[in-house]
């Protein structure tokens, strides 16, 4: 029995790594569409970058060859090395990206800057990726970069500067990409003018930017077969035109031709690898992209397709230009054989849009991860695919792209101008890049200080030379990126600084416990049927805004939940962890608090069961504070902090609640409501004037079970008949104005700036996709 036994296991295993590498070879085909789009058509304006400028001067096959060299190289050291070999290797849960970097270090030091975190986070199952932090408490660097908030502050600004380059990357690829791939019909026999290539471009643009809403996942099964035919296509011609005009060019592989360019080209040749950094521009896209694939096949994609393809093309261009130097300015189109000119311009501006899609997502991507940061203003995130999660669409986001990308297009014209822009964007987000991935040699892969600096100085040698190359560029377009960079940073402090005052004013505000308990189980005022929902940023205490509601009107809810919905340095938190639940004041109160976690990278649906979720956890809660004695301690001091995760994968039966579901077509009076004749009228009229929309309505009942301790038992019939009577949500209507004794600076940021992002961004309401009917606003005026 035991030959077969182990003949079955090495069977089953086989056909384990069978099913992973097709999965992978699957996902590498799928990864030629979204990631690798931008990087394959660079093709179309590195020469044509390199050589505009005083490198003209040295204009003859050895400073092609060495050009060849230098992108060779380039290729081979940053794509190749850093990424495919290492960098991939870094991912946070399978994410990749600036964020996920920084996401690594919060969790493994105390780097983190979000507010209302407690150590509740850190049983997270996601929060305790990667290796264990333990090992690097006692380390000096460590200590000594916790210890100084400017030092924190300092990195969260390099990655929000990160971020930021990235949205220029949004802004300049499609109008790089687009514009070189049209400008193949200067070469035609009815050459076209400047002026009407710039407006076929900018055509193309609108038609690419209105498209966005109905999401990539519609055209995504064409995505990969055109990336991988523009490949066959520049391998194909880069292979004949290196046999065809000059094969010599193989011997420039050697790092010997570098040397010999620099030393006849000197400081035009420095100046040029502005040019040259063009060549892996797309690459960041392979390690923000992770999440959708896997870092094999994102591998496998590279290394033994997209590398050797690139590699012929440029070899083959150069072959070309080493015996045609006159044809330097438009070098690819002029390159390609007559024959099959018109197939390859076609695939080539769909390749670009192709390109320029993947970008504008990303950029959707990293907007969304600045505001769970607390860096951004709410906007409108709609989820595009049922099917691919993670893919966004901003609505806002997606107009001033559009509108940035057409005055970058039609007020620069040039795609050498252009490409200074979007070469110094790309440059500075592989250096930021580099920077965090030392950190997280140190801290989360725990590697010894020497092995991260030598990473360090390796990488920023090599990035630095093009970094400050393309810094050279600024007046002729370069400083583009750092504008839109500027602009987009002060928009992030601003809401940020706002946020972080506003925060800090309601911590230092807070309800004293003492004088909640002093009120009585009744709080002095009338209990009516109901359930009201306070909304509140804090995940400890009892917000002011309480205080200010009670102190004003006569009547409360029977049952309280102050809900605190915060992000999580994590990518993703699983519905089973999302929901925390606690007790606020003693059982008599009946007084809850709920936190509700969502990661940088999850998407709020509003699939109308959060409520539902809601109950269904405090019952589990109550149910868990029967059984397990931590939870029934009897102290009220201890009461407000003391919390419970409560799984909320689906709404199904438990031990604590029946559930049962019917559509809602009518209100049963026999309920007791909280709610006036003059709402309800209004609730049927609403009713009335949306008959298409038909609502499910959840019943809760309790089960049969005689065990059930009394005390638990009367307080979910309270939770049942409070959910059945209707639930109101009570959120603060905040105005936030500098203190009279602030500086000018603090008056214009906040008075100005943060009240007009607020005024001008989503309401809280709108983002927490809270049903209007059911909410009440408490004006409150903060003096920070």
């Amino acid at each position: 029995m035991e030959p077969e036994s182990g003949a079955s296991t090495s069977r089953n295993l086989s056909q384990l790594s069978w099913v992973n590498l097709s999965r992978n070879l699957l996902l590498a085909y799928q990864s030629f569409g979204v990631v690798y789009g931008d990087l394959s058509t660079s093709p179309l304006y590195v020469f044509t970058s390199t050589f505009k400028g005083k490198l003209r001067n040295h204009h003859d096959e050895e400073t092609i060859f060495g050009t060849f060299s230098l992108i060779f190289w380039t290729l081979t050291l940053i794509p190749l090395l850093k990424y495919i070999f290492i960098l991939l290797s870094a991912d946070d849960n399978g994410e990749g990206g600036t964020f996920a970097l920084y996401s690594l270090l919060c969790r493994h030091a105390k780097f983190n800057l979000l507010p209302n975190q407690q150590a509740a986070d850190e049983e997270l199952s996601s929060y305790k990726y990667g290796p264990s932090s333990q090992a690097v408490a006692s380390s000096p660097l460590k200590r000594f970069l916790e210890k100084h908030k400017r030092l924190r502050t300092a990195l969260l600004v390099v990655v929000l500067f990160g971020a930021c380059m990235v949205i220029g990357d949004g802004v300049l690829t499609p109008a790089i990409s687009v514009l070189a791939s049209v400008s193949g019909l200067k070469v035609t026999e009815r050459k076209l003018t400047d002026g009407e290539l710039v407006l076929l471009a900018c055509v193309i643009l609108v038609g690419l930017f209105a498209l966005q809403h109905c999401g990539t996942h519609k055209v995504a099964f064409m995505f990969a077969p055109i990336v991988i035919i523009w490949l066959v296509s520049i391998f194909s011609v880069g292979l004949y035109n290196t046999i065809h005009w000059n094969p010599k060019i193989v011997h420039a592989i050697s790092p010997y031709y570098i040397i010999k360019f620099f030393t006849k080209t000197g400081k035009e040749g420095w100046i040029s690898l502005g040019g040259i950094l063009l060549c892996i521009t797309g690459t960041e896209a392979m390690f923000a992209d992770l999440g959708h694939f896997t870092a094999l096949s994102i591998r496998l994609a590279f290394a033994f397709v997209i590398y050797p393809c690139l590699v012929v093309q440029y070899m083959g261009q150069a072959a070309f230009l080493s015996k045609n130097l006159n044809s330097v300015d438009n070098s690819f189109y002029d390159s390609i054989p007559e024959p099959v000119f018109w197939p390859v311009f076609v695939i080539a501006t769909l390749a670009a849009i192709v390109g320029s899609q993947a970008v504008i997502t990303a950029t959707f991507s990293i907007i969304k991860q600045c505001h769970a940061l607390g860096c951004f203003p709410r906007v409108k995130v709609v989820h595009t695919s049922k099917h691919i999660y993670g893919q966004i669409y901003i609505p806002e986001i997606n107009w001033i792209l559009m509108i940035l990308t057409l005055a970058i297009t039609i007020g620069f014209q040039d795609t050498t101008i252009i490409g200074n822009a979007y070469g110094l964007a790309c440059m500075t987000v592989m250096f930021v890049t580099t920077f965090l991935m030392t950190l997280v040699t140190i801290f989360v892969w725990q590697k010894s200080v020497s092995i991260a600096i030598l990473f360090l100085l390796f990488f920023w040698m090599i990035e630095g030379v093009y970094l400050s190359a393309a810094f050279i560029k600024v007046p002729q377009g370069g400083w583009v990126p750092l504008v839109l960079s500027f602009i987009f940073m002060v928009v992030m402090y601003v809401w940020h600084y706002g946020t972080r005052r506003k925060y800090s004013y309601d911590l230092h505000n807070k309800v004293s416990l003492k004088w909640l308990l002093g009120l009585g189980p009744s709080l002095g005022i009338v209990r009516v049927p109901g359930i009201g929902l306070i909304y509140t940023e804090l995940a400890t205490g009892i917000p002011a805004i309480f205080s200010h509601f009670v102190t004003n009107l006569p009547a409360f809810h029977n049952v309280l939940v102050f809900v605190c919905v915060k992000s999580v340095p994590v990518p993703y938190v699983s519905p089973e962890e999302r929901f925390l639940v606690g007790r606020v004041c003693p059982r008599p109160y009946r007084m809850y608090r709920c936190i509700v976690r969502y990661g940088y990278k999850d998407i709020q649906r509003d699939d109308g069961d959060f409520e539902n979720h809601l109950i269904q956890s405090i019952a589990e809660f109550i149910q868990m504070e029967a059984v397990e004695p931590q939870f029934s301690s009897s102290e009220a001091s201890s009461l407000d902090g003391r919390m419970a995760v409560v799984s909320s994968r689906n709404l199904a039966s438990t031990s604590s609640l029946i559930v049962s579901e019917h559509e809602d077509i009518g209100v049963d009076i026999s309920i007791p409501s909280s709610r006036s004749v003059t709402l309800r009228s209004l609730q049927s009229i609403y009713d009335d004037e949306s008959p298409q929309v038909t609502r499910r309505r959840v019943r809760f009942q309790l089960p049969n079970n005689p065990g059930m301790v009394p005390d638990v038992r009367e307080e979910l019939i309270d939770l049942i008949q409070a959910k059945d009577a209707g639930v109101a949500y009570i959120m603060g209507h905040s105005y936030v104005k500098a203190r009279k004794s602030s500086s000018f600076l603090k008056k214009l940021v906040i008075d100005i700036g943060y009240s007009f992002l607020r005024k001008n961004c989503r309401g809280p309401a709108v983002a927490l996709n809270i049903p209007h009917i059911s909410l009440i606003e408490v004006g409150m005026i903060y003096y920070v």
